[in-house]
């Protein structure tokens, strides 16, 4: 039998359709909006993952040039490795679904989406995540809630939910929104601008049609939705965590009270475990595991403990306080401009170079083929944390700060009729200790200005963090590693002094009201930044 269900946004229909396509996963939508169609499968593994701390979720997006009517191009007519784009909508859904599991979940989950109509007008990557939701929601998954996801735009001061690609390219404003019925729980954007209180009110729009996405995937869920598979919860034995927290409690308490630097605060932690775990090998055999999980929820319940209670970070800082910022520039020779920017234990080492026309990158989707001006590269190498590892495969979360980097400087690249060159920014993390994509915003500003390009202004980036527990909240200036690590959101702000070009913000809690959100906006109107 095939289900149905439409829900009208700002003025727009979008349709959900289940059980016509993939009978055999755990479940398959179709989402439509215009002539846009993007299909969604979910599957999940019979049984659990044993020994792994973190949830095997895996999303793919896909664009297939048969969808807008076109062959791809190269020399074998086949599409290969993902696009920029495709990695890019592939975060637009993994990171808003991703809290929304049950921590004890551990099943290997894939979700994969595919274009299979594209009109070039409604962009189907937000469509691709209400579908994954709608999947996800009426499958036997433990999704815990649906989400919306929708786009705004703004013309003439006026929003624009779900704009199409012609509203698009004349609004000073692009964000992406997720949210669940109550809350928000990813934001992603770049605007020319455009003030706090603005912004917040974009939010607002996006919500109230979220609100309706949500409910037409409870009403589909009603009338064709599976029963939830029970998730087993792994009880931890009291007495083993009795032994844990009677070799570790103090010693975490006086650490987390204790102004380190990273490397520092690691070896003691290393060490501090690995005296608990020799401690109790006789005692627990093959506990390892379970002694590591509640060693570091020990840490991280004290370190969230001290900064709700005493306002005091693991560096010593305050909550509202920026690490120390130095900035360097023309270091490297050959180049056409570069900049170092260092702020606390996180580096940037950026670099210019300018072009000609025949430079600029060609861009062929499912759109028109285009030709790209302005290039922002970004790398994370493993020495940036003193690890080794692989180098040279450009991950999907490099690429997603590269594009956020790149949307927060390109507002203010000069037109091509006052400065007529291609331009690429090179980003390379030499020291990486939190903020590290914001670090880029900074050099990149930087290097631009030391090549001489004539930007409109200077642009700055700053990631905020936040710690939760019940009604109590604190909200954190300049988050360093662990702070992000062992807190609750990531919320990267770029922008110049008179407003936001670039926006960010990942949650691991289910969500995020619009209360705390307004109270972000008040601390970004405080920051000081001091060069």
């Amino acid at each position: 039998m095939i289900y149905t269900k439409e829900v009208e946004i700002d003025g727009k229909i979008v349709k959900i359709e289940y059980g016509r396509y993939a009978r055999q996963s755990n479940a398959a939508v179709m989402v439509t909006s215009g002539e846009t169609m993007v299909f969604v499968a979910v599957t999940m593994s019979k049984e659990a993952r044993e020994g792994i701390d973190f949830f095997p979720l895996s999303v793919e997006y896909r664009e297939k040039a048969f969808a807008a009517g076109k062959y791809p191009g190269g020399f074998f007519k086949r599409e290969g490795k993902p696009t920029e784009k495709e990695i890019l909508s592939a975060r637009l859904i993994d990171r808003p679904i991703r809290p929304l599991f049950p921590k004890a979940f551990k099943n290997e989950t894939q979700i994969i989406a595919q274009v299979y109509s594209y009109d070039g007008e409604n962009d189907p990557d937000v469509l691709a995540a209400v579908g994954a939701s709608a999947a996800l929601t009426i499958s036997d998954i433990p999704f815990l809630e649906p989400i919306g996801e929708v786009r705004v735009g703004r013309n003439d001061g006026k929003f624009i939910v779900n704009p199409t690609k012609t509203q698009i390219s004349s609004s000073d404003l692009e964000l992406t929104m997720a949210g669940t019925e109550s809350s928000i729980v990813m934001v992603e954007g770049e605007a020319e601008e455009i003030s706090e209180e603005d912004l917040l009110e974009a939010l607002k729009v996006a919500h109230e049609e979220i609100k309706k996405i949500v409910q037409v995937q409870k009403d589909l869920q009603n009338e064709c939705g599976k029963e939830k598979i029970t998730v087993e919860v792994k009880e931890i034995d009291e007495q083993l965590k009795k032994d844990v927290y009677e070799l570790a409690y103090d010693k975490y308490a006086e650490l987390v009270n204790t102004s380190l630097s990273k490397e520092e605060r690691a070896t003691k932690n290393s060490e501090l475990n690995t005296s608990v775990l020799e401690a109790l090998a006789e005692k627990y055999e093959e506990q390892e595991g379970v002694i590591k999980e509640i060693l570091h929820d020990l840490e991280k319940d004290l370190m969230r403990k001290q900064i709700l209670d005493n306002g005091k970070r693991l560096d010593g800082r305050t909550t509202t306080q920026i690490r120390p910022i130095t900035v360097e520039h023309g270091l490297l020779a050959r180049t056409h401009g570069s900049a170092l920017f260092t702020r606390g234990e996180t580096q940037s080492l950026t670099t210019l170079t300018l072009g000609t026309k025949s430079d600029e990158q060609i861009i062929d989707g499912l759109d028109e083929e285009y030709k790209k001006r302005f290039i922002l590269h970004y790398n994370f190498p493993p020495y940036s944390v003193g690890e080794v590892g692989r180098f040279g495969f450009t991950s999907r979360r490099e690429i997603g700060h590269g594009n956020l980097a790149e949307r927060a400087l390109k507002f203010v690249i000069p037109d091509e009729d006052v400065f007529p060159y291609s331009i690429r920014v090179h980003s390379d993390i030499m020291e990486s200790n939190g903020s590290y994509s914001m670090a880029t915003v900074c050099a990149g500003s930087i290097a631009l200005m030391d090549g001489g390009v004539p930007t409109k202004c200077a642009i700055a980036g700053i990631a905020m963090g936040l710690i939760t527990e019940g009604d109590k909240y604190s909200i954190l200036s300049d988050i360093s590693g662990n702070e992000d690590h062992l807190g609750d959101m990531d919320f990267k702000v770029a922008g110049s002094s008179n407003g936001i070009t670039a926006i960010q913000m990942d949650i691991k809690i289910q969500g995020l009201s619009l209360e705390i959100m307004e109270m972000l906006y008040v601390r970004l109107k405080t920051v000081e930044w001091k060069f």
